[in-house]
């Protein structure tokens, strides 16, 4: 994985605001939030609230976000002082809560960071997990710090505090929440994934300990044949410190996934990432540089963690991605220029797989990265692992991330990925696939639209029908998480609500899973969620066989650039094409390229050209057109294709 969130140990975080209703059931949006604790101050008292290290918390008349008062917080000398709520007997193990809280500096204070945080405690040791990461926050008017906090193992301690990156400013807190929202139960009436795949492939998701809870549980055992740890077995989890493991929190995926019948992937023995910055220090604590004595050391470190790691698990991990994200495409010999590189050069990839085919001598190594769909980096990535393997380097598989979205890459791209390594009668995963619902960083849905689902069921129908024709070449396929309401996807790479994966914020099955499971009811009949006390079936209108993406590239004045993106969402090819539409603004189409354009009044007509006059099942055309405006330059909302209306 390319990035991590905040809180890895034992908690599913999501910075920023999350809407847990968004793609929900039918059934689920009846459900109404139950309020555990509720704190306004309103009464004259800090309602349970105290102080960190010293800091005053008191109520206060100065300002409130509602009602009369606030909590104020004064006398800070840290950053980490602030005020502090003990949640021990409040929250119960396997509930995602919603925590929100309302701050405000004080009057005089210079703009700086507030950050909401969770504070649990397990024989004697503290852990600190991040529930919303730093944000702006005046004396001028309230911020609101929301986001959501599951607690996956017995505590002895456990409270939620507000901290800022100032270390003596004062701050008011107000309108404090901590609630959940119950989940459905799962739906125990449909085809489980690794039943339906079993002929091909295991199916595997990366979950956290957070998911081996409750309905998060019961929908993992039903539908994954496979977990990957997503956080717990990376370095800074396994050993933060030289030589002091710690496998408390991976321990308790492996034992959930022996009892559940599943495999585990043990994901990751060397990254660039999550890398305690200790290993990196030289003998006398200073950064390291490239010098033999530094080589030296850093493989001995390399070695000792992976006989400590490996060696700790044994059997129990049948699978290791030993190296993760070494390449580098715009890099003359493509590799990644990471302290690991800088200071030993290739020797530590050697190192790293000598070492664990040594310590788990029946163990499936894998070199894993992302992009590798790109040209240049599938070539550079196979030119690695040849080289390598030559050298007798124990790489037994590569791992394909497929981090992609529902546009990028195509299926033609991902195919020329996997072929790539069949010659070399390698093994390969496919390890951390989720698909985006957004192209670029400046989109962001408060819901997602309907046609955008269906166009990203379509991309797992036609992904995993890809894995399937080269199943023979693929030994595993695994989702990088178990459903929309934890995706790393959130926060990277902006912090906007993302749907990427089969099941959504309530544990309930999408068109994404139709995608995978049968692709005929993609767009249909809802299946059924049954109680001991009442039977929900919902049907929804089938959608449209084709649908129209229409963008704007650019913009100037009296001129822009159009993008126009057809796909056939039918069962049958449509040739001899033609697109209708009508601009209600007067725009009019000067030029166009992919196709042959009419345009009579605000009606414009484009057929095909004489290359692409035909578009497969599940396939796309595109074509691009310059265009006149005065006034005002709308998107048009309805499409025709061949005189049958599209979705757009």
């Amino acid at each position: 994985m390319r990035r991590v969130l905040a809180g890895v140990l034992a908690t599913t975080v999501l910075a920023g605001l999350v809407t847990l209703a968004a793609h929900a059931s039918p059934r689920a949006a009846a459900d109404e939030p139950v309020v555990v604790v509720s704190s306004t101050f309103d009464d004259g008292t800090a309602q349970g609230w105290t102080s960190r290290a010293g800091e005053a918390v008191a109520p206060s008349t100065a300002v409130a976000h509602g009602g009369t008062h606030s909590l104020a917080v004064t006398g800070r000398e840290q950053s980490w002082q602030g005020p502090t709520l003990n949640l021990l007997e409040k929250a119960q193990k396997g509930i995602r809560y919603d925590l929100s809280v309302w701050v405000r500096l004080a009057a005089g204070e210079a703009p700086t960071q507030a950050r909401l945080s969770v504070e649990r405690r397990t024989g004697g040791t503290a852990s600190y997990d991040q529930v919303v990461g730093d944000t702006a926050v005046t004396a001028d008017g309230w911020a609101n710090l929301r986001g959501s906090y599951t607690l996956a193992a017995d505590v002895e301690f456990l409270a939620t505090y507000v901290e800022l990156s100032s270390a003596t400013a004062s701050l008011h807190i107000d309108d404090f929440s901590l609630s959940h929202t119950p989940l459905p139960p799962i739906q125990t009436d449909l085809p489980s994934l690794k039943d339906v795949l079993a002929d091909h492939f295991a199916v595997g998701a990366a979950v956290g300990n957070a998911e081996l809870l409750n309905n998060h549980g019961q929908l993992l055992a039903k539908h994954f044949d496979s977990i990957t740890p997503g956080n717990t077995l990376k370095w800074d989890a396994t050993e933060p410190t030289e030589g002091a493991f710690r496998f408390t929190d991976a321990e308790a995926l492996v034992s959930w996934a022996k009892a559940n019948g599943a495999a585990v992937r043990g994901h990751t023995l060397v990254w660039h990432q999550q890398t305690p910055a200790w290993v990196f220090k030289d003998a006398a604590g200073n950064d390291m540089t490239a010098t033999p004595e530094n080589k030296a050391l850093l493989l001995a470190r390399l070695e000792a963690h992976i006989r400590g790691v490996v060696g700790h698990f044994g059997d129990d991990i049948p699978v290791w991605d030993v190296v993760n994200e070494v390449i580098d495409e715009n890099q003359a010999d493509g590799l990644r220029r990471s302290k690991w590189f800088e200071i030993t050069g290739l020797d530590y990839l050697r190192t790293a797989f000598r070492v664990a085919r040594e310590v788990a001598p029946d163990a499936e190594l894998v070199i894993n990265d992302y992009n590798t769909n790109v040209p240049a980096k599938r070539d550079k990535l196979h030119d690695l692992v040849v080289r390598l393997r030559a050298e007798g380097v124990p790489i037994d598989a590569v791992g394909h991330q497929m981090h992609v979205n529902v546009q990028w890459p195509s299926v033609a791209e991902t195919e020329a990925m996997l072929a790539k390594f069949v010659p070399l009668g390698i093994d390969q995963q496919i390890t951390e696939m989720d698909v985006s619902i957004y192209t670029d960083d400046s989109q962001s849905y408060p819901t997602p639209p309907a046609e955008v689902l269906l166009a990203q069921a379509y991309r797992y129908r036609d992904f995993f029908e890809l894995y399937k024709k080269y199943s023979a070449n693929i030994s595993s396929v695994t989702l990088w998480g178990l459903a929309d309401d934890n995706t790393w996807l959130d926060s990277f790479p902006v912090t906007r609500k993302d749907h990427p994966l089969l099941f959504d914020t309530r544990l309930q099955a999408k068109d994404a899973y139709w995608g995978v499971v049968d692709p005929g009811r993609i767009g249909g009949p809802t299946s059924t969620t049954t109680t001991t006390t009442t039977t929900t079936t919902t049907t929804t209108v089938p959608p449209a066989t084709c649908a129209v993406a229409y963008a704007i590239g650019s913009q100037w004045q009296g001129g822009f650039q159009g993008e126009v993106r057809v796909t056939n969402r039918g069962n049958a090819p449509v040739t001899a094409w033609t697109l209708a539409w009508s601009f209600a603004d007067g725009q009019r189409v000067t030029q166009l390229w992919g196709g042959v354009h009419t345009q009579t009044g605000s009606a414009v007509s484009v057929r095909n050209a004489s290359w692409n006059s035909t578009i497969a099942p599940g396939g796309s055309v595109s074509f691009g057109f310059l265009g006149s405006w005065t006034g005002a330059n709308g998107k048009p909302t309805a499409f025709t294709l061949n005189g049958v209306g599209c979705q757009s």
